[in-house]
C-alpha cells in the first residue's frame, strides 16, 4: 500500500491506484477521468512541489455541501477542507463580506490601527470568554504562537529558568508542518529526514492521566504547558475517554502547568459543540483556532488567553504582517455570525448522530470501528481492505474523502448538511462497501 508522501506521475497514477490492493478482484466502475481532469493532474505534477499525494478527482466549483469537477460531475465533500468550510462552500454572506471589505481596505500591518481590528478583538473574546485575542493566519502559526506565549509566561511569570522551559505534547499529535510541529510528532512521514528538531519538546500518551499526572509530578518546575488535541483528528479521530479532559484541566492547575487545546479542527462547531472541550465545561489557558474561522475563504487563526498570559508578550516580540489584516477580520466576524444564526453547533450534533447511527450499521467483516463527536467523524476498515482504494470507490459513487494512517477514512462534511442528504451520503457509503 501507498504511503501518503509517496508519489506517483500522474500519468500512471489512475491505473496505479486502481491495484493497490490485490488481495481482491477490481470493482467494475463506469467513472473514468476525463482529458480536462487529466491536464489538472498533469500541470500540477510538472510545475508543483509533489508534497501531497491527492484523490484523483479535479474539482473547479463549490456550493454548500457539494464540489463539482472540470467535467461536470457533482460529488458530496466528507473532508470539508479538512474542517475549514464548516459554513459550507462559498458560502454568500461570507463572500459579500470579503467583497465589500476587498474595496475598502485589506491590509495595514499592524504598524497602523484600523478599524477593523478592535472590532474583531472585541466580538472574539467575548464570544469565547477570554480577556485578549492574537490574530494570526494559519492554525500551524495560531498553534505555535501558543507554544510561544507558554514559554514566555514560563520566564516572566511563573519563574523557570532562562532555556529550560519543556513543552509537553500526546503522542499521535498533529499541528502542522514547521519545523517546530514536527519536532513534537511522533509521526516519522512528519518528521523523518527534516531535524535537527527543536528543543523542549516531550511527548506522552494521548488520553491517560496517569502519566500525565507523573510526568507533571516529576517534572512541573521546569514544564512550561501541556498542549493536546481534545479530539485527535489527523490520527484518525481519536475520541479521549469521558473525564480526561477535566483530569487534563485539574491536573495542570495543580501543577502550575498552561494548557493549550489545539481547537484548529476540533472548533467552531465541528463536533457539535463550539469548542470540543465544551463537553466537559472545562477551560483551557490558552485556545488556538483556525480553518472555518474564515469559512474557507481566506487564511486566519487566532490565540485566545487571558492578560497574565497574553501580556507577557510585548510590542516587538511576536507579530505577523497579515495577522489581523481587515479583511480577515471581517471575514471572521461573519464566519463566526454564520455558526451562531444557522445553529451549526446543534446541526452538527444531530447531523452526526444519525451519520454514526447509519455507519453502524455497515458490516463488521470491514468497518471494524465507527467513532466521533458531531460532523467529525472516523470509521476504521479491516486490514484485508485498502482505504485508499475504498475512498476511489467513493470517488466513482459521488462522495469524496481521503484516507489518513492507513485503515482509517474520515468523514467531515460541512455543517450545513442537512438529514436527507446525510441519509443520500450513508446509502452512498453503504452502497460501496457493499461492492466489496
Amino acid at each position: 500500500m501507498l504511503s501518503r508522501m509517496q508519489i506517483i506521475p500522474t500519468k500512471n497514477l489512475i491505473s496505479s491506484v486502481r491495484h493497490l490492493s490485490v488481495a481482491k478482484p477490481a470493482v467494475k466502475s463506469e467513472f473514468s477521468v476525463g482529458s480536462k481532469s487529466q491536464e489538472v493532474f498533469d500541470r500540477e505534477a510538472k510545475y508543483g512541489c509533489h508534497n501531497y499525494h491527492p484523490l484523483p478527482v479535479a474539482l473547479a466549483r463549490g456550493q454548500g455541501v457539494h464540489v463539482w469537477d472540470v467535467e461536470g460531475r457533482r460529488y458530496f465533500d466528507f473532508l470539508s477542507a479538512y474542517s475549514a468550510v464548516n459554513q459550507g462552500h462559498c458560502h454568500p454572506r461570507i463572500i459579500d463580506t470579503m467583497k465589500q471589505q476587498s474595496e475598502i481596505l485589506t491590509l495595514t500591518s499592524r504598524a497602523f490601527y484600523s478599524t477593523a481590528l478592535g472590532e474583531y478583538e472585541e466580538y472574539i473574546t467575548k464570544l469565547f470568554g477570554y480577556d485578549k485575542v492574537l490574530p494570526m493566519n494559519t492554525g500551524v502559526e495560531a498553534c505555535e504562537s501558543a507554544v510561544k506565549l507558554a514559554r514566555k509566561w514560563a520566564y516572566t511569570v511563573k519563574g523557570i529558568p532562562q532555556n529550560q522551559a519543556t513543552v509537553v505534547f500526546a503522542d499521535g499529535n498533529f499541528w502542522g508542518r514547521t519545523l517546530a510541529a514536527i519536532s513534537s510528532s511522533t509521526d516519522p512521514e512528519s518528521y523523518g529526514g527534516f531535524g535537527p528538531f527543536m528543543p523542549g519538546f516531550e511527548t506522552i500518551p494521548y488520553n491517560d492521566l496517569k502519566v500525565l499526572e507523573e510526568k507533571l509530578a516529576k517534572d512541573h518546575k521546569n514544564i512550561a504547558a501541556f498542549m493536546i488535541e481534545p479530539i485527535q483528528g489527523e490520527a484518525g479521530v481519536f475520541v479521549p475517554d469521558a473525564g480526561y479532559l477535566k483530569g487534563v484541566r485539574d491536573l495542570c492547575t495543580k501543577y502550575n502547568v498552561l494548557w493549550i487545546a489545539d481547537e484548529v479542527q476540533t472548533g467552531l462547531a465541528r463536533t457539535g459543540r463550539m469548542l470540543a472541550c465544551d463537553y466537559e465545561n472545562v477551560r483551557p489557558d490558552i485556545v488556538t483556532l483556525g480553518k472555518a474561522l474564515s469559512g474557507g475563504v481566506y487564511p486566519v487563526s487566532a490565540v485566545l488567553a487571558d492578560d497574565e498570559i497574553m501580556l507577557s508578550i510585548k510590542p516587538g516580540q511576536h507579530g505577523s504582517t497579515y495577522g489581523g489584516n481587515p479583511l480577515a477580520v471581517k471575514i471572521a466576524i461573519t464566519s463566526l455570525e454564520v455558526i451562531k444564526d444557522e445553529k451549526l453547533v446543534e446541526n452538527a450534533d444531530k447531523m452526526g448522530t444519525i451519520l454514526r447511527r447509519e455507519l453502524n450499521k455497515l458490516p463488521k467483516e470491514v468497518v471494524k470501528i465507527v467513532r466521533g463527536k458531531g460532523l467529525l467523524n472516523a470509521i476504521v476498515i479491516d486490514a484485508k481492505y485498502d482505504a485508499w482504494d475504498l475512498c476511489m470507490k467513493f470517488r466513482d459513487n459521488g462522495l469524496l474523502a481521503k484516507p489518513t494512517h492507513g485503515d482509517k477514512i474520515r468523514f467531515a462534511p460541512p455543517l450545513v448538511i442537512n438529514e436527507a442528504q446525510v441519509l443520500e451520503c450513508a446509502h452512498i457509503i453503504a452502497k460501496t462497501i457493499q461492492q466489496l
